[in-house]
């Protein structure tokens, strides 16, 4: 081989040597390119699935309250139709003339009723505190006087009952002012 074939084949391994390492930075850019271009679609991904679990969260969350509150006031339908009974045997009450044995007989039911209201969390709302009208529907006023301030509850003309902390049905009051 003579000195000018090695010049050449020697400047031909240079160029061969300048196009392997553009063609391995190429590849290496490309590959780092669609590294990159995987991570981003990873991280999509991730953030989809982050979202989709804490919305699965918030959802059994939500489901469990309400079966909750389903079971804590699953008595109020029943409650709202006997209330109405209660009423009636408290103004057979009220009225003259009934045997004692009647009478007697009256009042185990009453008391049955609110024992059994109270087992389910119904309890009366209080009228001897101020009007609040959040538990009381004042139905008439009275002018204030010696006896009952403003704001007072004068009297009741149909009890109200509560459902643990929810309103059945507010006490009919009349009310000082």
């Amino acid at each position: 081989m003579t000195e000018e074939n090695k010049e050449e084949l020697k400047k031909d391994q240079e160029v061969q040597e300048e196009l392997t390492e553009e063609a391995l930075e190429d590849i290496v850019e490309d590959e780092i390119s669609d590294l990159e271009e995987a991570q981003k679609a990873a991280d999509e991904w991730e953030n989809k699935f982050l979202r989709v679990s804490a919305e699965m969260q918030n959802i059994q969350r939500r489901s469990n309250e309400e079966r909750l509150s389903l079971i804590k006031y699953r008595s109020q339908d029943l409650a709202k139709k006997i209330l109405p009974s209660l009423d009636n045997i408290e103004r057979a009450l009220a009225v003259e003339g009934l045997t004692d044995d009647v009478k007697r007989g009256l009042e185990m039911v009453q008391e049955s009723l609110v024992n059994a209201l109270k087992e389910e969390g119904i309890s009366e709302i209080s009228t001897a505190d101020e009007f609040d009208p959040n538990f009381h529907m004042a139905v008439q006023t009275v002018p204030t006087d010696d006896e009952h301030l403003a704001n007072s509850i004068v009297q009741v003309f149909q009890k109200g009952y509560q459902l643990h902390e929810r309103v059945l049905r507010p006490a009919m009051v009349v009310v000082a002012q």
